[in-house]
């Protein structure tokens, strides 16, 4: 096909029209909600915790890299699993926490963390110095797009890039509306080996950080992007061929509008939960701790060596603890390989079944 070059931002188009405006009103909105409702969880890193990892299962499946839910929550916690699927789903999440810090540290994200944080996901793939990618059709194997091949040509898109998101001035229009060019950018100059997609989506939840459009990194579109991956992929196409940015942003201002509104739906059902937990376990239970809360709130799969760490108790106590919870059908207790774990069932069932 005709070779397609990547031109620096920002876009030569207008990025404000009528429609697009619309669906920034519609998407702000239901993210200043999310924005909101995060803050009525006490421990805000919970949040981070348990929707990383199903965000990294999501992340992992549009790239056709499956695992189940026991297999991603049990990697979680257990380096013995040995799920590969389930372990790469460990990493993004892990990669997702690392962009995090860089964002509350330093308030920038650079092409050096940016690297970083594709290193987490995709180890041994730097950026791309032998010509010869290409992106295909999985069906019928055809060449749809070929990404810059030149290294000194993706060093200097990526620097434009770096420059496009941590330089308001550079480009005078909404946050949320350069997260979708800043998105299709990355995606489109494609400088890795492998991990760009998920790479670019982590992206996208650090940059409304660092915007401050969330607190923290909870709006996952990854779920958003699997149910319309055709779309997904057409689109991103169509802004190359046809420099059909409008349709482009308002598809993913729309994603992000839907996605919030999901988002709100599991963090309130989390808060009840774990304000069920709390009177259960006061009234119950005179082990009752903010401490102990946490624990059984940031993986639904829990192992005695978190309490004995994390409480600073014997692991004869912790266990008991822990045993005590599941007789009184608040925690169900399973046993894989040597290994026993307590899971918060119904903490998973929020999570998985959304």
């Amino acid at each position: 096909m005709t070779e397609i070059t990547i031109k620096p931002l920002p876009p030569k188009t207008n990025c404000e029209s009528v429609a697009i405006l619309k669906a920034l009103t519609k998407a702000s909105r239901a993210l200043g909600e999310l924005k909101g409702e995060v803050k009525k969880i006490p421990n805000s890193q919970i949040l981070i915790d348990t929707l990383s990892l199903q965000e990294a299962k999501d992340s992992n499946e549009v790239e056709n890299i499956v695992t189940t839910d026991d297999e991603l929550y049990q990697a979680a916690v257990d380096e013995d699993v040995t799920s590969i699927a389930a372990k790469e789903a460990k990493n993004y999440a892990d990669a997702l926490k690392l962009g995090y810090n860089v964002i509350k540290e330093k308030g920038l994200l650079t092409t050096n963390d940016i690297i970083k944080i594709q290193k987490k996901i995709a180890p041994n793939h730097p950026i791309r110095k032998v010509p010869g990618t290409v992106l295909k059709n999985p069906r019928t194997d055809e060449v749809v797009f070929t990404p810059p091949q030149n290294y000194n040509e993706i060093k200097s898109l990526l620097e434009n890039l770096e420059v496009y998101i941590n330089s308001p001035e550079f480009h005078d229009i909404d946050s949320l509306i350069k997260m979708p060019i800043i998105h299709y950018q990355f995606e489109s100059i494609h400088p890795f080996y492998d991990g760009n997609g998920r790479t670019g989506r982590i992206i996208n939840m650090l940059y409304l950080v660092q915007q401050k459009l969330l607190d923290i990194p909870v709006l996952y579109l990854s779920s958003y992007i699997i149910r319309n991956k055709n779309d997904y992929y057409r689109l991103l196409q169509e802004v190359r061929t046809k420099d059909s940015w409008e349709e482009w942003i308002i598809w993913m201002l729309k994603g992000v509008e839907i996605t919030a509104l999901e988002t709100i739906k599991v963090v309130n059902k989390i808060k009840i939960l774990m304000d069920d937990y709390k009177k259960e376990i006061r009234s119950e239970f005179s082990f009752y701790s903010h401490d102990l809360i946490n624990i059984l709130f940031k993986h639904p799969y829990t192992k005695i060596d978190f309490l004995q760490r994390e409480l600073g108790v014997h692991r004869n106590t912790a266990s008991s603890y822990l045993n005590a919870l599941t007789d009184h059908g608040l925690l169900t207790k399973v046993k894989i390989g040597k290994s026993n774990y307590y899971i918060n069932q119904k903490l998973f069932n929020t999570l998985t079944k959304r």
